[in-house]
């Protein structure tokens, strides 16, 4: 089996889980082997954890440019390690930087890319991936015919399952080539102490239906009592009710959780468009004719304010 890179993703010397995702993904499709860049001291740690997930090998790298610019140097040291190591496909999440990197790193091989892919398979001639297209109303299943296949694959597309490998550290010393913009300061992002939305597991998002800013107050609460990210509808950003950062939707974020709660939210294309993908879905809406319904799992035709503060009950009960 070809050898399947995969670009680790991580923070604070911890792996995200969508790393762990990918190493999973890449067992179906090849041999894993993991790429860990700019993690400093906690790379052994990292590895060891890749190594837990299936990496037979671990490539390291480690430079003052990873902290120091943006996206190029990891675009520099994937490619050549792609490049060395004759790899059959290169697998990075699908994020804002993910696809950026992903992108480049497709062009400086020659090769073709696939985004936002949802799951993958051995297929003939290289590995076969499923997306969900044109607003995800339907699905369907690419391969790239030349080059290389990289591939940026949707968080919470699988669950990570551990297979321990070798996880054989290779430390790799990368020219870089320079003209990236450099980052001259840093502000930390005030943690709300909920999962990254595009990462977590389960989603409750707010729409126009809760009426005002403090409307999310019930949306926060069923979310905390789920250990849920929050997320909000174009309409209810756009009213100026939730911060930009949590959209959900074709011009916002794309999530794929295993729950996804829509609270007051009509489902116009746009925002089915960034949540369609989720495992299960359930929504809250006083409206029985609202397009929300045509695709879920569950609905509830009611006032969400009623709704949601007995389902937050009911989840803290279950749970103490």
């Amino acid at each position: 089996m070809g050898e399947i890179l995969v670009l680790v993703d991580h923070a604070d010397g911890v792996v995200r889980k969508p790393a762990l995702e990918l190493l999973t993904l890449a067992r179906r499709i090849g041999e894993p082997s993991a790429v860990v860049l700019g993690a400093g001291s906690a790379a052994a740690d990292i590895a060891a954890k890749a190594a837990e997930f299936g990496a037979a090998k671990v490539y390291v790298a480690d430079a003052a440019e990873f902290a120091d610019q943006l996206v190029v140097p990891k675009v520099d040291a994937l490619t050549q390690v792609a490049k060395a190591a004759g790899a059959a496909a290169v697998l990075v999440t699908s994020s804002g930087e993910g696809k950026e990197i992903a992108a480049r790193v497709a062009l400086r091989l020659g090769s073709g890319i696939i985004t936002d892919a949802v799951d993958l398979e051995a297929g003939d001639g290289g590995p076969v991936a499923t997306q969900s297209v044109f607003a995800a109303s339907f699905q369907v299943k690419s391969k790239v015919s030349h080059g290389t296949p990289v591939i940026t694959v949707k968080p919470n597309s699988t669950s990570p399952e551990a297979a321990p490998a070798a996880g054989a550290v290779e430390n790799v010393t990368v020219e870089f080539t320079g003209n990236a913009a450099k980052v001259v300061a840093r502000t930390p992002r005030v943690s709300s102490g909920r999962p990254e939305l595009t990462e977590a597991a389960i989603v409750v998002s707010g729409g126009r239906g809760v009426g005002a800013a403090t409307g999310f107050g019930v949306v926060e609460e069923l979310a905390d009592s789920l250990g849920a990210a929050v997320g909000a509808s174009r309409a209810a950003v756009d009213a100026g009710w939730y911060p930009h950062s949590n959209q959900v939707g074709q011009t916002g974020k794309q999530v794929s959780p295993q729950l996804y709660v829509a609270a007051g939210i009509s489902g116009a294309i746009q925002h089915r468009a960034g949540m369609q993908t989720s495992k299960t879905i359930v929504a809250i809406n006083k409206d029985p004719e609202a397009p929300i319904f045509e695709l879920v799992d569950y609905g509830v035709v009611g006032d969400l304010f009623a709704v949601l503060p007995q389902l937050t009950a009911e989840v803290k009960s279950r749970k103490g």
